[in-house]
Parts: structure tokens; C-alpha cells; sequence
């Protein structure tokens, strides 16, 4: 009886003790801050071909060029030439034409034109000629038939000012005649005499085209090119791409099928971050240079968070059991998280049950491979806190057995990463960024140069090469 009392008083002495076990949890690792920065990213220069679709410049200019000339005082008072004749035209013009060539653009169109007039014998000279016969009845020409038809044109140079001001300089071409115009007095042609009048008219109509389109400023269309760059475009899973522009350039002009041609480069600091930063506009500088160049080499920031490392940890560890056969003893993985320190390091977060339940912490310092495109921690031990309550509470989980097996899985291959991230980047260079503005382009090659461990997130600093192409065919003005 006496023995069977003491066996239960052990046993219930065991119970209890166990119960007042306690779970194996260290103070969280507080490691010292070091200088550990971001270096400046570096400058990236991007040149985008730009195509504008030039019609609505062509619907300006045929909106300020007039449709009706006439002489003065038309339909009602004659201009009197050298005393002899007298005459009075209208001329209408049909749709504008435009064409181009390089830098020049050639605005034509086809007229028709009524004329009448009549004539009288003069004499004497100069502005002492008088009339001695009355005027003849008055002739007409296209009134009563097919009004005669005359070319009429202008060529001109585009530049763009560096304040985004058009400069252009029209000048007016020889008047082409389709049609003759005789009249009925002495089967006179005086087609030249209207070419002429309307050489002067068109000259002045050339003066107003050229100052309207003169007082072009594609500022505002710039300007929302570069609010664009400004602002985070979703990359779906991966965040938002923004490109932070900082300057901006344009080549010289060229023009082809109704097209304005131009390199439009940019330099920036392009950041992909997880969450959506604030955008701020601020006004699109004058253009630097105007020189040609084409494709981009940039260089970018990619904001990566620790979930995902955590999860890959996790994955190979999670179950798996670690032996201690020295004491017997065993312990199993249940999660493993990763989170950053802010002085180069990582820090290793382990749940664990077996001979004993709860948490450590190690600390690693993550090496990126540039030719395997992977990244390893390395010089994995335990956190000084974890290490201390061991040895007061479990001296043998403090055991390299553990750092053994960790540095087994604890390199990460990131080329799925990278993979992931050009796709996605190449989705998002093709698309319809505002109504009439449209981008095509690729990224050829996405190299991921340094690492940058810090405490909520890892960044991984790449260097991409490619092409982007813009297209616009709306212009706000």
C-alpha cells in the first residue's frame, strides 16, 4: 500500500511539474543599428521614339486659313487698273491639303474664282491717264460656266522651341493656273492679273497661318506625358511602378504619312514599391538638348517583402525533425519567419515543439550571388538573447546541429522573382495609358545588381535594358 502511494505521489508530482513548464520564449533580438544605407540609385536615361499623329495640327490650320477671297468692295465696287480696266474676283478654296518631308510640311489647295470686268481706251501716261471712251459692257468668267480653278500652296519648316513653343516659317509657292480665264473684251486672258491679286492675298493668309500655328505651345501635351511618369502604375501582385522623371530631352523633328517623329529621353530614378506611394505633380522642365538617341538603360528599385522568403522557409522546414542523439532528445519545425534589422542582417524566427516547445531567433547576414541569381544567409548563429536563455533552460538546443541544417535551406533563387517581375513590367509598357496616348515596348534583359536587407522589406536593385515606343493620337489643347 505504502509503495503504491509513493508510485502515485511521483507520478502526480511529474504531472504537475510538467504542467508548470514553462514554453521556451526569448526576448525579440534588438541588434544595434548600423549605417547600413540605400545608396543613391543611380541615373537612368530612357529614350521613347514618340509618334503624334499631326491631323489635328492639319485641322488648325485649315480652321485659320480663310475661304473666301475677294477684292475690295466685291460683289459691289470694281478695282480700277491703269485706267483701262476694271475688274472684280471672288476666290474660294477647297479642303486643305498637307504633305511632308523631314522637317518640312507643304500645305496646298485647289481654288475656283469669278471674275468680272470690263475695259476702256486711255491715254496719256503714268498717273495722268485719262479716259476717252466709255467702259465696254461687263464680262464675266466662271459666272455663267465652270469657275476657272487655280494650285495654291505653302512650305514650311517645323522646329520645337525648348519651351514647347512651334516655330515655323511659311512660304507661299507660285500660284498654278488649271484654267485659263478669258474674257469677253478682246478675248483678253487676265489670268496673271488675278494670280497676281491673289499671290498678295495668299501672302497675307500664309502670315496668319504661320502665326497661329507659331502660337502653338505643346506644353500642356508634355506635361501630361509627365504627370504620367509621375504617377504609380499597378503591376498587379508585384506593386506599383512609378518612373520619378527629372529631366527631359527631345530630338529634331521629323515628319512622315501624317506623323510627327521625335525622341522624346528622360532621366529618372524609376522605383517599383509594394504599396502605392503619393504623387506629386510638378511642372515639366524645358527641354535639355535635342539630340537622337533610342532604347533605355535603367536602372530601378524593386521592393520585396519577407512574406514570401518566410513562406519558402517554412516550406521546406515546416515538420521536419532535428535529432539530438547525444541527450536523446528531438525537436520539430513548425514555422519559420524572416524580417530584416536595419545593420546588413536578417533575422531567423523559429516555432519548434518536440523535447521542448517555442521560439529562437538567429541572425544571418544575406549574400547576393550575381552568377548563380540567388541569395544566401550566411553566418547564421543564434540571437544573444536566444542563446542565453538556453543555456539557462535547454542547454542542448543550443546545438549546431540546428545552424547545420538551416544553412541547407536557407539560399533563395530568385530568378522566378525576376522572372515574374518582367512579365509583369512587360504587360504594363503595353497599354492605352490615357485616352489617345499609347505605349508599346519591352524589357530585354532584368539583371538584378546588389541587395539591400532592411528591416520590412528586402530591395533588390536591377538593371534593365529594352525599348518603349508612344504613340498619340489625341493632343489636349
Amino acid at each position: 500500500m505504502k509503495a503504491t502511494l509513493y508510485t502515485l505521489s511521483i507520478f502526480l508530482i511529474g504531472l504537475n511539474l510538467g504542467a508548470c513548464s514553462k514554453r521556451i520564449i526569448p526576448e525579440k533580438p534588438d541588434l544595434v543599428k548600423s549605417y547600413f544605407s540605400l545608396d543613391s540609385l543611380p541615373v537612368s536615361e530612357i529614350d521613347i521614339p514618340l509618334q503624334i499623329n499631326l491631323k489635328p495640327f492639319y485641322n488648325i490650320a485649315d480652321k485659320n486659313v480663310q475661304k473666301i477671297y475677294a477684292s475690295e468692295g466685291w460683289p459691289n465696287d470694281f478695282i480700277i487698273d491703269n485706267c483701262d480696266t476694271k475688274y472684280m474676283y471672288r476666290f474660294k478654296r477647297g479642303p486643305l491639303h498637307v504633305s511632308t518631308n523631314g522637317n518640312n510640311i507643304s500645305f496646298n489647295f485647289t481654288g475656283s474664282y469669278i471674275i468680272a470686268g470690263a475695259q476702256r481706251i486711255c491715254t496719256g501716261t503714268g498717273s495722268d491717264r485719262v479716259a476717252i471712251t466709255p467702259w465696254t459692257p461687263i464680262c464675266t468668267c466662271g459666272l455663267n460656266e465652270a469657275e476657272p480653278r487655280v494650285d495654291i500652296g505653302y512650305k514650311a519648316s517645323l522646329q520645337l522651341k525648348p519651351d514647347y513653343y512651334m516655330a515655323t516659317k511659311l512660304q507661299p509657292l507660285e500660284p498654278k493656273p488649271l484654267d485659263k480665264c478669258t474674257v469677253c473684251f478682246w478675248k483678253h486672258d487676265i489670268t496673271p492679273t488675278v494670280l497676281k491679286q491673289l499671290k498678295e492675298q495668299l501672302r497675307e493668309a500664309g502670315k496668319e497661318i504661320e502665326d497661329s500655328i507659331n502660337r502653338l505651345n505643346v506644353r500642356p501635351l508634355f506635361q501630361q506625358l509627365w504627370d504620367m511618369l509621375n504617377t504609380s502604375v499597378t503591376m498587379y501582385d508585384l506593386g506599383y511602378l512609378k518612373i520619378n522623371p527629372e529631366k527631359i530631352r527631345l530630338s529634331t523633328l521629323q515628319t512622315k504619312n501624317d506623323s510627327l517623329n521625335i525622341s522624346v529621353g528622360i532621366s529618372a530614378r524609376p522605383l517599383i514599391s509594394l504599396t502605392k506611394s503619393t504623387d506629386y505633380k510638378t511642372v515639366v522642365p524645358n527641354i535639355s538638348d535635342f539630340s537622337q538617341r533610342s532604347g533605355f538603360n535603367i536602372y530601378i528599385d524593386a521592393v520585396m517583402d519577407y512574406d514570401s522568403l518566410s513562406q519558402l522557409l517554412t516550406k521546406e522546414l515546416q515538420g521536419k525533425r532535428i535529432n539530438m542523439d547525444k541527450v536523446g532528445k528531438f525537436i520539430i519545425i513548425e514555422k519559420c519567419s524572416i524580417y530584416g534589422a536595419d545593420n546588413e542582417q536578417l533575422i531567423i524566427k523559429i516555432h519548434f515543439s518536440g523535447s521542448e516547445s517555442g521560439i529562437m531567433y538567429l541572425t544571418g547576414k544575406p549574400i547576393f550571388d550575381k552568377e548563380r541569381n540567388n541569395v544566401t544567409v550566411r553566418q547564421i548563429d543564434f540571437d544573444i538573447k536566444t542563446r542565453d536563455i538556453l543555456i539557462k533552460t535547454a542547454k542542448w538546443l543550443f546545438n549546431r546541429r540546428i545552424i547545420n541544417e538551416l544553412n541547407k535551406y536557407t539560399t533563395f533563387d530568385i530568378q522566378s522573382y525576376t522572372d515574374t517581375l518582367l512579365s509583369k513590367v512587360n504587360t504594363a509598357l503595353n497599354r492605352e495609358w490615357q485616352k489617345g496616348i499609347f505605349s508599346t515596348g519591352k524589357i530585354n534583359s532584368l539583371q538584378i545588381i546588389n541587395i539591400y536587407p532592411f528591416k520590412n522589406n528586402l530591395i533588390l536593385r536591377c538593371n534593365t535594358k529594352g525599348y518603349l515606343f508612344l504613340r498619340i493620337d489625341q493632343i489636349p489643347f
